[in-house]
């Protein structure tokens, strides 16, 4: 039996059971695994979802804890992972499938949500104690002074990371340092980029396809070197951009882009062998518009990241996109006047 944070033992009457809410395993299944690695390619990703409402891992009762989750199924096989041998009750919000962070954000991991949800699965007849354990980075969208107000819970946020969870519960509901440092490790960073690549390749097939109908009717048609440039700059926004971003000069994420984007076109007019009078436009068009569009992909990235507050991101995009547009359109234009006309 699990108590939460010192709870101590009261036997009244009423409260759920188990059996009363679906009990879900500690286990992943083969199913569970083959989802996450579709949804990281963005296969389904709107669709992954739990049903929102109460559930138990292992044999809860009135005074195992209630951990909070989101009902983006990718987060809430998370947290039930990390609960093995344990009795906790896990109360999944309606974000809407969101993760918690942008869902935190994003306002649909927030006060009354968890407030509604509280009340639509009947907590207070399954538990006994009046204490919720909420994940850190919820904490952005949920005022706990207004849910105890309202409900009679209490709100104590947990460690950052689920691994550290049955440490934290084992331990009082006393969190470590350790347990409240956020961080965005190589390995973090590197299981996102599936998803930008998919991303950024889907818009590359609308880029691709517009050079093609182009090459059908002008006298000087892009080759595949231009093709290889493109390319380039797009894996270079969406795959270095997040694994070196550590180590990239700048706090701006889209700094960090155009930065690599700068570096790379650089090295590819270079090795092309562009570096000559007559490529002037499109050596300044490549130019403008490569860095630009590393940018932008690195841009995308901010809302992914913990290393960046929701008000951060919003301000960094209001500051960023108006000289990304600008470049990106002079760029692209120069490029086209000289195949075209060049």
């Amino acid at each position: 039996m699990s108590k939460i944070c010192g709870c101590s033992q009261n036997d009244d009457a009423g409260h759920k059971k188990a059996g009363d809410v679906p009990v879900v395993t500690t286990t992943l299944s083969f199913k569970d695994h083959l989802g996450a690695w579709k949804v990281r390619w963005g296969i389904g990703r709107m669709d992954y979802t739990v049903a929102p409402g109460l559930y138990a891992v292992g044999k809860p009762d009135n005074e195992s804890p209630v951990l909070v989750s989101a009902n983006y199924k990718l987060s809430f096989d998370t947290l039930r992972k990390n609960l093995s041998g344990l009795d906790a009750w896990i109360l999944a919000l309606d974000t809407k499938g969101i993760n918690v962070w942008c869902a935190a954000g994003a306002g649909t991991f927030g006060t009354c949500e968890l407030i509604n949800r509280i009340e639509a699965v009947g907590l207070s007849e399954a538990v006994t104690h009046r204490k919720l354990i909420l994940p850190q980075l919820g904490a952005s969208g949920v005022s706990a002074h207004e849910v105890a107000r309202l409900t009679g819970f209490s709100v104590i946020f947990g460690p950052v990371r689920a691994s550290d969870i049955k440490e934290f519960l084992l331990s009082g509901c006393t969190a470590t340092k350790e347990m409240r440092t956020v961080k965005f490790t190589f390995k973090d960073r590197l299981v996102l980029t599936p998803i930008e690549i998919i991303m950024v390749a889907r818009t590359s097939m609308l880029v691709f396809g517009a050079l093609f109908l182009l090459n059908l009717f002008a006298a000087k048609p892009f080759d595949v070197y231009d093709f290889a440039i493109y390319t380039g700059a797009a894996l270079t926004g969406s795959v270095l951009v997040p694994a070196l971003l550590p180590f990239i000069p700048g706090r701006a994420f889209s700094f960090k882009g155009w930065l690599l984007g700068l570096i790379w076109t650089l090295f590819a007019l270079w090795l092309f062998g562009w570096f000559t009078a007559a490529n002037l436009p499109v050596i300044v068009g490549y130019l403008l518009l490569l860095p630009s569009l590393t940018a932008y992909i690195a841009l995308n990235f901010t809302g992914c990241s913990t290393y960046t507050s929701p008000s951060g991101v919003v301000k960094e995009m209001v500051l960023a996109l108006p000289p990304i547009i600008v470049t990106s359109v002079i760029g692209a234009g120069m490029i086209l006047f000289h195949h075209l006309t060049g």
